[in-house]
């Protein structure tokens, strides 16, 4: 059984800016939407966006990170890694590399 990589970019039209103390990724809305969404992201998750903007990265980087930068086991890492992951795909902030 092969294990399939799935590589990942921040899209890079998502900034991150600092409002009122808080970090946040603005989405607007597209195509004449008016719906605009804010993500807030709290120290690792911007720590993580800072190190991986601009590169191609797959899970096993995100929990790299995570242990180089955190007092944290591999599994504890791997589980937040997918978490992060996760959220990100879901609020559309990565494309999907083939």
């Amino acid at each position: 059984m092969s294990h399939i990589v799935k590589i990942m970019k921040l899209k890079k039209e998502y900034k991150v800016r600092s409002i009122a103390g808080e970090n946040v990724v603005i989405m607007q809305g597209r195509y004449g939407s008016d719906v605009t969404r804010v993500i807030s992201l709290n120290d690792t998750s911007l720590l993580l966006w800072n190190e991986l903007q601009g590169e191609d990265f797959d899970q096993n980087r995100v929990v790299d990170l995570l242990l180089e930068n955190f007092y944290v086991d591999e599994a504890t890492a791997t589980k937040d890694a997918e978490a992060w992951i996760a959220k990100l795909e879901e609020c559309g902030l990565v494309t999907n590399e083939k």
